[in-house]
């Protein structure tokens, strides 16, 4: 039997990139050692993080005018670093909120800066991209954020919103080298790695030069934006592994035909189950169709009470991961980039068996 993890994250991983950790282990490229035991002080290792950049400005047409940077932890230790590096306890920074993270991240950036909404926070879960006036944006502001893809809520802006020339950052964690964007509007952009680019464990943070280093705050070293663009993320011994882990994803994606290649498909996929949800009774979805997620798919049954038979059953079918977050219940579909369309098929096939069974 075919497992297919539907997991949020960390999520699944392309078989052929697992293939290769395992044939790396013991002795990478070489050196007799594994990428676990070789120092990044090796010419083996800052080959690979060189080539990691490459790939890195190929697929995502990153420019000179950014720095690349690879730093420890996840996304939200940008939530932090982000206001420390960019505000003041008396700047201001604007959030637009559509969801679960961009509700912490927000929370978080409170404590070092003064944070306004572009529309009331809802209590709810969100079921679409609240509408705002963006000639109400403070042009004073010293940063404007959003989260462009909210992993529990299945909400995804297909837009860029106008933030009235006020610099544009974006937490882009769950669809960064889904689809393809211009960088141009944006000052800075973060994502974890362990949704499309790897494993858990290092962040990427795409930003312009000019941002970095403009705070006159006292920042701890680690912390600064500047030490990692300054050191090439090598101040200090970073996650070898993770950094490792994601430069065989990137190489996957550069030979699966790159960004364009991934969006086709995850297009395909995510309409696959959507049309199946809109068509059936048994199932829903509640997010507005003008903003439905293409990598991560909340839906519901019509009977709650066989939330747990259709857990248990779809996991002895193979079909893992499938449980909502507690914040939203019900189920979800994270079809990352490394999910094939066989994978939505044989959930498609569950689901309406199981509806045959239990409708």
């Amino acid at each position: 039997m075919t497992t297919y993890n539907f997991s949020a994250g960390p999520a699944v991983l392309p078989l052929s990139v697992k293939q290769q950790i395992e044939a790396d282990l013991y002795d990478w490229r070489g050196t007799g050692c594994s990428v676990m035991e070789v120092s990044h002080r090796s010419q083996e290792f800052i080959d690979m993080a060189t080539d990691n950049e490459h790939l890195l400005r190929e697929l995502l047409n990153i420019s000179d005018e950014y720095a690349v940077m690879l730093i420890p932890g996840g996304a939200r230790m940008q939530y932090a670093m982000l206001p420390i590096n960019c505000s003041t306890s008396n700047g201001h920074a604007i959030y637009a909120i559509n969801g679960h993270w961009g509700k912490l991240a927000m929370q978080e950036a409170g404590r070092f800066t003064q944070v306004t909404t572009t529309a009331p926070v809802s209590q709810e879960a969100y079921t679409h991209i609240p509408a705002f006036d963006a000639t109400a944006v403070n042009p004073q502001a010293d940063y404007f954020h959003y989260t462009s893809n909210e992993t529990l809520e299945g909400v995804q802006w297909h837009q860029v919103p106008d933030s009235q020339g006020v610099p544009l950052c974006c937490d882009m964690t769950s669809d960064l080298l889904t689809r393809e964007f211009a960088l141009d509007p944006f000052a800075m952009i973060y994502a974890s790695a362990q949704k499309n680019m790897g494993i858990a464990g290092i962040t990427l943070v795409i930003m312009r030069h000019e941002m970095i280093g403009r705070s006159d705050n006292l920042i701890p070293v680690m912390t600064d934006y500047a030490t990692y663009a300054r050191t090439h993320s090598f101040y200090n011994t970073p996650p070898t592994f993770p950094w490792y882990v994601m430069r065989l994803v990137l190489q996957w994606v550069k030979q699966q035909g790159g960004v364009a290649a991934m969006q086709a498909l995850n297009h395909q996929k995510s309409a696959l189950l959507y049309e199946f949800i809109d068509s059936s009774g048994f199932y829903l979805n509640k997010v507005d169709p003008s903003c439905r997620s293409e990598v991560n798919v909340p839906f519901w049954l019509h009977d709650e009470a066989l939330n747990q038979r259709f857990l248990e059953a779809s996991s002895a079918a193979g079909l893992k991961a499938l449980k909502g977050h507690k914040a939203v219940g019900g189920m979800r579909a994270s079809i990352y980039n490394a999910m094939p369309m066989a994978g939505l098929e044989a959930l498609v096939s569950f689901m309406q068996e199981f509806e045959r069974t239990h409708g």
